[in-house]
């Protein structure tokens, strides 16, 4: 048999690109939870036979693919390669072995040809509930935040393992919604498998190894090129977060050097006593993810291209968590990994890397249940939202959009229709977003109450309460988040929280810090902002220096339907 050109090489990269976007999109369609379906938290994988990865699918998260990077090494070494067989389907939600907190499962199946192991089909989904006090940072250990599915067989030589799947069901409040998304997640791999079958077939492929090189060698050269063009320089930055109950300080060292970029997270806050600490692997997949970013975005995120970024930090610091340390909100912390690692990078390469942004998704859960016991049924809501994005070195930040998840905000009727919750408000929040030669992505503002006969407990799970996003190069901060009742009681940035019967919550999430001199600022940039209500006049005159009579101008054009931009 022939070997294949570099042409053809290149045809199967692209193949195995769309067959795990194929994959991913399966798992989207037939998911149960919305946080899958509408959120798109997510992710979906190719590996060789040894467990690297070769191709990522373009939906899912960076810290949920990154992640999984490494896990595929750990189901080989926990199973063994001996016991696996043609049907087999491999599950796991452990932290430090999966992505990063139990409300992600992780299943892995392997590749055969001819009966012969060549590759591995992985995919990962958040899940609605696992148990346990419920999705938030409650917790003190990882033992009460839910079921723990150690790695082990799903399937073996294609029956299901009808055990665990009795014991998942008997430890979860959305019992359907969970073992459903399981299904998903196998038969989207299955998919996979499929499409890879016929791939090799009219490519005449024994084994994946030819075209697993061809990937790892281009994409390690093409990295390597990257980061032999920067400047041998260190750096050092330091961001602080709003934490549980006291604020936390994240400490990011930058070393570049000609094959490689070191990130170190020595001197960040230790481990947390409630659930927000950050397993290693997370903490990882959201470094690499903001250096490749900067460093070498155009390059298809592999094994070999994630490998010349090198990220380590102390044991049983937030961002290197030991067992048992509860993580069930492990993201809150991750997200802001790359703003950290962006202020470093800022002083080694000036005019690349955004302003802060909100960082963290604004996500929160809602329990629900009858105020009369017995008149309904009890929900788990959970809804994704995102604060605005930095400003850009040379573009506006973007409105309530999640950076560096890259989740989507969830659709209000999807929000509604998996529980009686109602949402009365949401839309964008004027005079968030940091003023700046260019402008930071606006926030949002909702209001969230009960379906009549309901009361509910509010878990929240956001941070840039006390901290929002900083500016840079002369940019303005981001507006904080702000969280109360309606009847003007506070409420915490983090925790379950009861809310009274026909109360409801009011959310203000924060926005991204603005980039530049405001003074630098377009004037007919700020008139349109000031147009389609993104900053008021008062902002327009504190931050921009518009005249009263221009604010006016503009305002009047508005409301006679005469403004256009």
């Amino acid at each position: 048999m022939s070997t294949p050109g570099d042409v053809a090489r290149q045809v199967m990269w692209n193949r195995l690109i769309s067959v795990v976007e194929e994959q991913a999109q399966a798992l989207v369609r037939t998911a149960f939870s919305t946080s899958v379906r509408e959120a798109g938290d997510l992710s979906a994988g190719v590996y060789d036979d040894r467990g690297l990865m070769m191709a990522q699918a373009v939906t899912g998260t960076p810290g949920h693919v990154n992640a999984m990077a490494e896990s595929v090494g750990h189901f080989i070494r926990r199973i063994g390669r001996e016991n696996m067989f043609e049907g087999d389907v491999y599950i796991t939600n452990n932290p430090w072995e999966g992505t990063g907190h139990l409300h992600d499962i992780t299943v892995v199946t392997p590749a055969f040809r001819q009966g012969r192991l060549v590759g591995f089909f992985a995919c990962t989904a958040h899940v609605v509930d696992v148990g346990g006090r419920g999705f938030g940072a409650d917790g003190a250990s990882v033992y009460e935040e839910g079921i723990h599915i150690p790695i082990m067989k799903l399937a073996e030589r294609g029956t299901m393992n009808a055990t665990l799947i009795a014991m998942v069901r008997g430890n979860v409040r959305e019992a359907d919604q969970v073992v459903g998304d399981i299904h998903a997640l196998a038969t989207c791999n299955g998919i996979g498998l499929r499409r890879l079958a016929e791939m090799m077939d009219e490519f005449a492929m024994a084994d994946l190894s030819d075209i697993a090189a061809y990937i790892f060698e281009n994409s390690r050269r093409a990295t390597l090129e990257r980061i032999a063009a920067l400047p041998r320089e260190s750096a050092a930055s330091e961001m602080v977060i709003d934490g549980f109950a006291t604020p936390i300080t994240l400490r990011v060292a930058l070393e570049v050097r000609q094959d490689r970029i070191l990130c170190d997270f020595a001197g960040t806050s230790g481990t947390d006593p409630r659930g927000i600490n950050v397993p290693l692997v997370y903490t990882k997949a959201y470094a690499c993810y903001a250096l490749k970013c900067a460093v070498a975005p155009e390059i298809p995120n592999n094994a070999a291209s994630l490998a010349p970024f090198e990220v380590t930090a102390p044991e049983h610091s937030i961002v290197n968590a030991v067992h048992p340390a509860p993580v069930a909100l492990r993201h809150v912390i991750g997200h802001m990994i790359p703003d950290a690692v962006f202020g470093a990078l800022d002083l080694i390469l000036p005019g690349v890397v955004p302003a802060e942004g909100a960082g963290s998704l604004c996500n929160f859960q809602v329990s629900l249940r009858p105020v009369v016991a017995g008149q309904g049924a009890r929900a788990e809501v959970l809804t994704f939202n995102s604060g605005g994005a930095g400003a850009r070195p040379a573009f506006d930040g973007l409105n309530a959009t999640a950076f560096p998840s890259g989740v989507m905000t969830m659709p209000i009727e999807a929000t509604e229709h998996t529980g009686p919750v109602i949402i009365w408000r949401k839309e964008l929040r004027p005079d968030s977003a940091g003023a700046g030669q260019y402008r930071g992505g606006l926030g949002q503002v909702m209001e969230v109450g009960a379906a009549e006969g309901y009361q509910f407990d509010f878990s929240a799970m956001f941070d840039r309460v006390g901290h929002p996003a900083r500016g840079r190069r002369g940019g303005a901060g981001g507006a904080p988040t702000t969280i109360a009742r309606s009847d003007g009681t506070a409420m915490q940035g983090k925790g379950r929280q009861a809310v009274p019967p026909g109360k409801r919550v009011l959310l203000a999430f924060p926005g991204g810090g603005g980039y530049g001199d405001p003074e630098a600022r377009d004037k007919a940039l700020i008139r349109r902002d000031l147009a389609r209500g993104y900053i008021s006049a008062e902002a327009a005159q504190a931050d921009y220096g518009m005249g009263a009579d221009e604010v006016g101008e503009v305002l009047d054009a508005v409301a006679r339907g005469e403004w256009t931009e």
